[in-house]
């Protein structure tokens, strides 16, 4: 059988194999150590922020930076629908209750002209609106523009979970530094990985602080063992940090070869009918991923028909988010939709985006779609 190809696989070689061996000689293999340093300011730098921590997911980034943004038990959070669970999880993680809300269907996020409604419509029910949150999805920003001025009268913090969007921006703002905190995830499958980490973002030096003292089991900073909070074991380690900085050294190469895939693959379904590229005309993305959506009536055929007709040539695809509305999880929960995350997830898939994908893969890749369309 012919090797497998996925659908965003880690992309290392030689550089991070150095940075990792020079991180482990030098002892330094605990949470904490230069690389670790290194690799926040660093971050800092390219993302043009005043802070940043670096830590063990993106799911912990989510935690701390709702807790720094002072969101309590019995809060509603607005949170996307269309998105990881990790977003609404992360809002269940302080005791706050996710209020789900759909998305635009052209791009994948949080419909801005649903959003004062819900906000209203939460405090009318005597509910405390604590946070909103915004997810830049397949690397696509959000609409800053939109929302931000519409928090800001609401008196209510955005933060943005920019784990999708490393690389990309906004009106030529960098992805994660638009809300109150940013945060990312450096998980295996993303534009940039540390194996597993993540980090939160902030001008605000006191909320990262906060963060930065709550990842480390909020320990106290005397000789013996002290806690006046309950903390979290959440920080990232001095070697995952050696693997970021050789990542961040060639993340633009990086990103430059999974735009290049999306413009293959806009090109070769710009003539067939009934079908788009999610997120197409956004040249800020960092094209984490690509996403196919297929009109059955216009196409002829079905995003699950190519996804198995690849599936049989060892390709894997995976569809887009299922609604966290419609997930068994978060069924109870309250939601504003109109019917856009259903209709993505319904008739949408996701092709392999990652730019380890060698110029072979690539050519297997594309014949076999070819090959699908050409039987049709």
């Amino acid at each position: 059988m012919t090797d497998r190809i996925y659908l965003s696989p880690p992309h290392t070689g030689p550089l991070e194999e150095q940075y990792l061996t020079r991180a482990l000689r030098s002892g330094w293999v605990a949470p904490t150590g230069p690389d670790l340093d290194a690799f926040e300011r660093e971050m800092t730098e390219r993302l043009n922020t005043g802070h940043a921590l670096a830590v063990s997911s993106g799911t912990a980034a989510l935690h701390l930076a709702l807790i720094a943004a002072g969101v309590r038990p019995g809060d509603a959070v607005v949170v996307p629908t269309f998105t990881f669970a990790a977003t609404a999880n992360a809002t269940v993680y302080v005791g706050a209750a996710p209020v789900f809300v759909d998305c635009d269907p052209a791009t994948g996020n949080i419909d801005p002209s649903l959003l004062a409604a819900v906000i209203d419509d939460l405090r009318s029910d005597g509910r405390r609106v604590a946070a909103v949150i915004a997810v830049d999805i397949n690397g696509s920003c959000a609409e800053y523009a939109d929302l931000l001025p519409i928090c800001r009268s609401a008196g209510v913090p955005l933060v943005e979970d920019a784990a999708q969007a490393l690389g990309s921006t906004y009106r030529g703002r960098p992805a994660g530094t638009f809300g109150l905190l940013g945060t990312f995830s450096f998980n295996g499958n993303k534009v940039l990985t540390t194996s597993s980490g993540g980090m939160v973002v902030s001008d605000d030096g006191a909320l990262v602080d906060r963060c930065r003292h709550l990842s480390t089991q909020a320990r106290e900073p005397v000789v013996h063992y002290e806690h006046r909070d309950v903390g979290y074991n959440y920080r990232l380690s001095n070697l995952l940090a050696a693997l970021g900085r050789a990542q961040l050294r060639r993340l633009d190469r990086m990103i430059e070869r999974r735009r290049a895939l999306r413009e293959s693959y806009a090109k070769l379904f710009a003539a067939v009918p009934g079908t788009r590229v999610l997120g197409e005309q956004d040249a800020e993305s960092n094209c984490w991923l690509t996403s196919l959506v297929v009109d059955e009536e216009a196409a002829g055929w079905t995003a699950t028909a190519l996804g198995v007709h690849l599936a049989a040539q060892n390709i894997e695809t995976r569809p887009l988010w299922k609604p966290l509305h419609r997930q068994p999880a978060y069924a109870s929960c309250r939601a504003v939709v109109t019917g856009a995350a259903d209709g993505l997830f319904a008739s949408g898939i996701t092709l392999p985006s990652g730019s380890a994908l060698s110029e072979a893969q690539a050519d297997r890749l594309f014949a076999a779609v070819e090959s699908f369309l050409e039987a049709r």
